[in-house]
């Protein structure tokens, strides 16, 4: 594997990372992600949230670990670019809270650190 492919191996092992820990966050301590977060009333919808999330950080980790960094890509962008549209949509509405800003700037720059990466590809 060239530095290249390195790199790009080591940008989807991140994001998967970033994605199993987000979403397991609120099964493990509802309290403490509320905390960040706010409260929520639909716990069943934080937690479907949350698993999906963390299932699609387990996929980008299993595709990081075979190689193939361009499946953990795919994965990875379609869940950032479905919770970067859902943070700028509902922020300014005030159905979510400011706080989520903070994850519309990860998520954006997960995609353009993918872009970066991936742009003579």
């Amino acid at each position: 594997m060239n530095r290249s492919e390195q790199q790009l191996t080591r940008l989807a092992t991140a994001h998967g990372l970033f994605n199993l820990v987000g979403g397991l966050w609120p099964a493990v301590s509802v309290r403490a992600f509320e905390l960040v977060f706010g409260r929520k009333t639909d716990r069943w919808l934080q937690r479907t949230t949350g698993g999906l999330l963390a299932g699609i950080g387990w996929a980008q980790l299993r595709a990081s670990a075979e190689g193939d960094w361009r499946q953990a890509r795919r994965i990875g962008a379609v869940a950032a670019t479905t919770l970067l549209a859902i943070d700028l949509l509902y922020v300014p509405k005030g159905r979510i809270g400011k706080v989520y800003l903070a994850d519309a700037a990860c998520e954006a720059a997960w995609l353009a650190a993918w872009a970066v990466k991936t742009r003579n590809r």
